[in-house]
């Protein structure tokens, strides 16, 4: 019989060594695939949205995951083969309009600001101030927003990259439960209990995020295509989903539409009212106002919750970092990210000094663990 001997330990520096050559590939290997990133984001998003749908209809009919997964994906396929012949054309249409009135008006407020103007004998060139002023904005937003426009209109309209999607998301979709246990057999079990909780924090801010986000919006474009239409908004279905896009962007999401819807209806007036451009702008901008008041305090607490509730100026600063490093999926993801980080800086801190880690109650533990991917 042979004594089963104890294997030496790893030394501080092997240990530090072995880490840092990891981190090293790791980092290459996200550079040399820096492409793949964005599709498999869209892949989990996806996944994450239709997971509590597989799960409800996997208890509903007491079928395998597999074949529930089969079944939402078939539907989904479905419905995404209509999109494009039923909605697509009328908002590309829309959309295509709504882009010419835009730079005419564009045109419009230059030719108005082509002029000088002179107060207390000094001459004021309003023209080269907002040549200035869009040239910046134009420098500032292009290297960054349009780049990644320009990828997601490519992931988008790539079958190549649809498929990828596809394919990973029903993969992770369908084998979600066994994903999280082999994720949760990596952690010590000296800290799993750690692992599990800080798991189901952030796991729900990302759902409240999400399927909150996709209710409300769909919510917030059915209202504004009513609203739109009563008042005459040119382009109505267009600004409707336009305003449901920018429920995407926390805190200055309203800011972006009204400022787009205002200066619409201030140039172009009501598709059918009998009442001058600017009162009609005036009347959106109160009809805006009531309804950011109702967005704020009633819808997004109750379709979202506040688990991702941050101040104003954070998500503000948040917006402008994600457009920096990640574009447009850094400007939408602002909010949830913020939210996990300081989940994530709360326990860090409170292990540094010795407090308690985990001020949610129990039953919110409980019942995060038992709401995540089955």
């Amino acid at each position: 019989m042979f004594r089963k001997q104890k294997s030496l330990q790893w030394s501080p520096t092997t240990k530090l060594l072995i880490s840092t050559v990891l981190l090293v590939i790791g980092g290459t290997l996200l550079v040399r695939f820096s492409e793949v990133i964005p599709p498999f984001i869209v892949a989990c998003i996806l996944a994450f949205v239709i997971s509590p749908i597989v799960r409800r209809i996997e208890r509903w009919l007491k079928i395998k995951r597999v074949w529930a997964t089969l079944i939402v994906y078939i539907v989904l396929l479905g419905i995404a083969s209509l999109v494009p012949i039923l909605v697509v054309p009328v908002l590309v249409d829309q959309f295509v309009n709504l882009n010419v009135n835009i730079q005419e008006i564009i045109h419009t407020v230059e030719d108005f600001l082509a002029k000088e103007i002179t107060l207390g004998g000094i001459s004021i060139d309003l023209s080269s101030i907002f040549d200035q002023f869009a040239g910046s904005l134009q420098n500032l937003i292009e290297p960054y927003l349009g780049q990644t426009l320009g990828i997601a209109f490519e992931v988008i309209g790539s079958a190549v990259w649809a498929v990828f999607i596809l394919v990973i998301s029903f993969y992770l979709v369908k084998d979600g439960n066994q994903f999280w246990k082999w994720l949760e057999g990596l952690v010590p079990p000296m800290y799993r209990e750690d692992y599990i909780r800080l798991r189901g924090e952030i796991y729900l801010i990302w759902s409240s995020f999400f399927r909150g986000q996709l209710i409300l919006a769909f919510i917030v474009t059915i209202i504004f295509i009513i609203v739109g239409f009563i008042i005459g908004i040119p382009y109505a279905i267009a600004m409707a989903v336009f305003a449901g896009l920018m429920e995407f962007i926390p805190s200055i999401g309203h800011a972006i539409w009204i400022f787009v819807a205002s200066l619409l209806v201030f140039f172009v007036g009501s598709t059918w009212l009998p009442l001058q451009n600017w009162l009609v702008m005036v009347i959106l901008i109160g009809l805006h106002l009531i309804f950011e008041q109702i967005d704020l305090n009633y819808l997004i607490p109750r379709i979202i919750g506040r688990r991702v509730h941050l101040h104003p100026l954070v998500v503000i600063l948040g917006i402008i970092v994600g457009a920096v490093l990640a574009g447009v999926l850094g400007v939408v993801l602002a909010a949830p990210s913020i939210s996990s980080i300081r989940v994530i800086g709360r326990y860090v801190y409170a292990r540094l000094f010795d407090l308690d880690p985990y001020p949610i109650e129990e039953d919110e533990v409980e019942e995060s663990k038992n709401d995540e991917l089955e």
